[in-house]
């Protein structure tokens, strides 16, 4: 490798909102903090966190409920 033109390595922590911290190494000086790793994602911990705040799902279930009836021939 040539000498002088590869940038700096530093050694960093990403800290997840989970409270999950990963080292690793990145040409940036500083730490980062995000809200969603692969330690508390559901695709990759198998753990389905279903939240339904407010009753969105029955509001929309009541919304388009008039779409979801079959017509009827005579």
């Amino acid at each position: 490798m040539k000498e002088g033109i590869h940038p700096k390595l530093n050694e960093i922590t990403i800290t997840c909102a989970c409270g999950h911290a990963t080292p690793t190494l990145s040409t940036s000086e500083k730490n980062y903090s995000i809200e969603i790793c692969s330690n508390c994602h559901p695709f990759f911990s198998g753990k389905q966190k279903l939240i339904d705040t407010a009753g969105r799902v029955e509001r929309f279930q009541k919304k388009y409920a008039q779409f979801n009836k079959k017509k009827t021939k005579h």
